[in-house]
């Protein structure tokens, strides 16, 4: 990414005539770091499209770019955040996303996976970007290996330190979810403390009911079994139950 960027602003003089068509932009991202990075973002957008899922009115995404150039290039000003989440706007695939062609709108709420090669630049170069270009309102940050995990709120144009709950985890205004760590993972927690599952964890839990479910009936069933076993020898013995 940061050659990338480099390149950016080598380019910034470039003649104007250097114009790419608008919805023309595909995501020039480079690889991610670790399986864990990958995963982690994946875990993020699936648990948030699980709960948003009658929603159509918000984008969540990773490891894209986001095209910000006044001058609508793609050769310059462009950032690639690990998961973002933007709100108020279309639900649909996209090949990367495009300030100029998506009515100005930002990210509402940003998370960065810090590894050895960016977490300098997620704490300094990209944190001062959010802040005071794109005004992200919540933004954190989250290390899969020593689980560092920090959050900041926009307040009058600066980013003030969200702090924690007693859980540990940190609320995120735009998204009305906390977010926390558990089992080393990033998750999303509703307000009254729930952990928001992925599709597959719903998957097993509704499984693991079925089975309870079933196990129920059937000991009920040897339960009747064995009261009708017992009534049939009251009978052979005492004759018919009284009225």
């Amino acid at each position: 990414m940061s050659s990338a960027q480099d390149l950016g602003i080598i380019l910034e003089d470039t003649p104007e005539d250097v114009i790419f068509p608008p919805g023309d932009l595909y995501s020039d991202e480079p690889p991610l770091e670790t399986e864990l990075h990958l995963r982690q973002i994946l875990l993020l957008i699936q648990c948030l499209e699980w709960l948003w899922q009658e929603r159509q009115d918000f984008y969540a995404c990773g490891n894209m770019t986001i095209y910000y150039s006044p001058r609508q290039r793609k050769s310059e000003h462009f950032r690639g955040p690990d998961f973002f989440v933007v709100l108020n706007t279309q639900r649909k695939i996209r090949k990367s996303w495009v300030v100029w062609e998506e009515d100005g709108k930002y990210p509402n709420v940003i998370v960065e996976i810090l590894s050895d090669k960016t977490a300098a630049t997620d704490r300094g170069l990209k944190k001062e970007i959010y802040q005071d270009i794109w005004r992200t309102p919540d933004y954190f940050w989250f290390d899969p290996v020593s689980l560092e995990f920090k959050g900041f709120h926009l307040l009058d144009g600066r980013y003030q330190e969200l702090q924690t709950n007693e859980a540990g985890w940190l609320w995120s205004q735009q998204l009305q979810l906390y977010l926390g760590v558990y089992e080393s993972k990033l998750r999303f927690f509703t307000p009254d403390g729930q952990l928001m599952p992925t599709p597959e964890e719903v998957a097993r839990q509704e499984q693991q009911q079925r089975q309870q479910a079933e196990q129920q009936r059937e000991q009920a069933e040897q339960q009747l079994a064995q009261m009708e076993s017992m009534l049939a020898r009251y009978r052979e013995r005492f004759g018919e139950l009284p009225e």
